[in-house]
C-alpha cells in the first residue's frame, strides 16, 4: 500500500478531492433512503448504485438514496469495510489504454448485515420512505428449479423462512422480503417496487412469480392470504442490466493506492461500458433515471434476449474452450483471430436469428462492440469466473438459442461446440493434465461425475432434464454434441473451434 495514500471515509473527500479524484459534490446529509438493496456486490456498486450518484450529483431526487443488505455470514466483510468508510467507495473505470479512471460513490447511506441486526432491516424495509427494494443476488438466488421453472424451497435458509413461527426472525433475502410486504400491508403502508437487477432474462417476472410462490407457502402454514396480494399489488419491473464487472483483487487495491492515493479496503473495478434498460413499472414513484443515463422503456424482452444470447452467451463460448485451449483470461481469447471467428459466427448465424427487434439498436455495432469489450487487457476477466455458476447460465443463456434453431431448421454446431466444451471442462481436468476447480454451487460434484462417465456413456452429461430438457433426444443435436465431444477429447479444443470453422 502506497505510504502517502489517504484512508476513505467521509473527513477524507477534501483531501481526495486535492488529489483530483472526484468525490460527491452533493450534500450526503441531505439524502433519504428511499431504496433498500439486497446483496451489495461489485456489480451492484457498478451499476445501480452509480447511476444513483449521477442523479445526486446532477441536484435531483435525494430522498433515493441506498440503504445495502448483506443476508448472508459471509456479508460481514463487506459490512466492516463500509462502516469504516461511511458507505464510500470507489468506482474505478479500466480503459483499453491503460488509463484509468476512479469516482468515489457516495449514493449508498447505510449498510446493514441481516444476521447481526435482522430488526433494523426489517424497520427499513418496512419504512414508509422506502419504495423499492432492489436485488442482485445472483441467478442462483431466485430458487428456480431449473428442470420445471416452479419454485424449489429446498435451500436451508429458504426452507426454515417457509416452515418458521410468526414470532421468530427470517433469514433469507425472501424470508425477509415477504415478512417486510406483510407488515407493511398490516400497517396499511402498502407495497414498495421490488426491482430485480439480476442477469435473467424476464428477471422481474421471475422474481414476481418465485416470491409468490414462497408466500403462498408460506401461507399454508399461517393461513393468511399475503401471496394474493403481493400477486396483486406488489410490481415487479423487468430490466436488463450490462457492465463487465470482475472480482475485485488485491493488486486492484494496491493500484488505487499508488496511482490515485485512495486507501480502500473495496474498491469495484470496470468497464467504461454501462447499459440499464428498465421497465417502467413502480408502486410508489422511482428516481429520475433516464436522466442518469438509464432507458426507461415499456418492453425488456428485446433488449434483455439481445444481451443475454449475445454478451452471456458468448462468455460461455469464450469460457469453456478458452480455458481448454490455455488461456486463462478473456482477452487472451480475444486476440486469438480464430477464437474470435468462432464467437463472432456464433452470434450472427446462431444467436441473432433467435432475437426480437431491437429498437434504436443496431445489432451490427453491438455485436462489433462486445468484441471490443471482450478484448480490453485491462478488465483481465478471468475465464474461471465465467466459466462458474454455468448451471444458472447454460439452461437460460443458450439452450433457448439451441431450441430455437432446432424448431427453425438453424445452425446449432457452435451451440453443440460450447455445450461439449462445458462437459469437457467440468471433467475437471485439462488438456495438459492440469486440475480445473469447478464451481458449481451445490451441483460441481454431479455435474463432473456424469461428464467422467464418458466414453462409455457419451451422453451423460446432456441427459440432465434439469440443464438440457429433453435436447437428449434430439438426434440432429446429439449428433453434433457427440463430434465435438469426442474431437475435444481426441485432438483438442483448438482442433474441434478449427474443425467447425472450416465447416468439418
Amino acid at each position: 500500500m502506497s505510504a502517502d495514500a489517504v484512508a476513505l471515509n467521509r473527513a477524507s473527500l477534501p483531501e481526495l478531492a486535492g488529489r483530483s479524484v472526484p468525490v460527491p459534490d452533493y450534500d450526503r446529509d441531505a439524502l433519504a433512503v428511499g431504496i433498500v438493496h439486497i446483496g451489495v456486490g461489485g456489480f451492484h456498486r457498478a451499476h445501480q448504485a452509480m447511476y444513483l450518484d449521477r442523479l445526486f450529483a446532477a441536484g435531483r431526487d435525494h430522498d433515493w438514496a441506498l440503504c445495502g443488505v448483506g443476508v448472508l455470514d459471509a456479508d460481514r466483510a463487506m459490512g466492516a469495510v463500509m462502516e469504516r468508510q461511511d458507505d464510500l467507495y470507489t468506482l474505478v473505470l479500466k480503459h483499453a489504454d491503460g488509463s484509468r479512471e476512479p469516482r468515489v460513490i457516495g449514493s449508498m447511506v447505510d449498510y446493514l448485515v441481516a444476521p447481526d441486526d435482522p430488526d433494523a432491516v426489517l424497520e427499513c424495509m418496512t419504512d414508509p420512505a422506502t419504495r423499492i427494494v432492489s436485488l442482485t443476488v445472483t441467478e442462483g438466488g431466485y430458487h428456480v428449479n431449473t428442470a420445471t421453472g416452479e419454485f424449489d424451497g429446498s435451500e436451508e435458509s429458504v426452507a426454515y423462512d417457509i416452515a418458521r413461527n410468526a414470532d421468530t426472525i427470517p433469514r433469507s433475502a425472501f424470508g425477509f422480503l415477504v415478512e417486510a410486504l406483510r407488515r407493511r400491508r398490516a400497517e396499511g403502508t402498502g407495497p414498495f417496487t421490488v426491482m430485480s437487477c439480476d442477469n435473467i432474462a424476464g428477471n422481474g417476472d421471475v422474481a414476481h412469480r418465485m416470491i409468490t410462490a414462497f408466500a403462498r407457502l408460506r401461507d399454508e402454514r399461517t393461513g393468511d392470504d399475503l401471496a394474493a396480494w403481493i400477486e396483486g399489488e406488489v410490481p415487479f419491473p423487468n430490466s436488463m442490466v450490462d457492465r463487465i464487472t470482475p472480482r475485485t483483487t488485491d493488486e486492484d487495491r494496491r493500484e488505487l493506492a499508488e496511482r490515485s492515493g485512495v486507501d480502500d479496503g473495496w474498491p469495484v473495478v470496470c468497464e467504461s461500458f454501462t447499459q440499464w434498460v428498465l421497465e417502467d413499472r413502480f408502486a410508489a414513484g422511482r428516481p429520475a433515471f433516464e436522466e442518469a443515463g438509464v432507458q426507461v422503456v415499456d418492453d425488456v424482452e428485446p433488449y434483455e434476449l439481445m444481451k443475454l444470447r449475445l454478451l452471456n452467451a458468448s462468455h460461455q463460448a469464450i469460457a469453456y474452450l478458452g480455458y481448454l485451449a490455455g488461456f486463462r483470461y478473456a482477452h487472451e481469447v480475444c486476440a486469438d483471430e480464430e477464437f474470435v471467428r468462432f464467437v463472432r459466427g456464433y452470434m450472427d448465424d446462431e444467436a441473432t436469428p433467435t432475437l426480437l427487434p431491437v429498437p434504436g439498436v443496431d445489432l451490427g455495432d453491438y455485436k462489433a462492440t462486445l468484441i471490443e469489450r471482450f478484448a480490453n487487457p485491462e478488465i483481465r476477466d478471468t475465464l474461471a469466473r465465467l466459466a462458474a455458476e454455468s448451471s444458472d447460465r447454460i439452461p437460460p443463456w443458450l439452450v433457448p438459442v439451441i431450441r430455437r434453431n432446432l424448431e427453425q431448421g438453424g445452425e446449432i454446431e457452435r451451440s453443440a461446440l460450447i455445450v461439449a466444451a462445458w462437459a469437457r471442462y467440468a471433467e475437471g481436468v485439462d488438456e495438459a493434465g492440469e486440475p480445473i476447480e469447478v464451481v458449481d454451487t451445490g451441483r460441481a460434484e454431479e455435474r463432473t461425475a456424469a461428464a467422467r462417465r464418458y466414453p462409455d456413456e457419451p451422453l451423460a452429461f446432456l441427459e440432465d432434464r434439469s440443464l438440457f430438457g429433453d435436447l437428449a433426444a434430439d438426434e440432429r443435436f446429439t449428433a453434433a454434441y457427440r463430434r465435438h465431444l469426442d474431437r475435444l477429447h481426441a485432438e483438442g479444443a483448438r482442433a474441434a473451434l478449427r474443425a467447425v470453422l472450416d465447416g468439418v
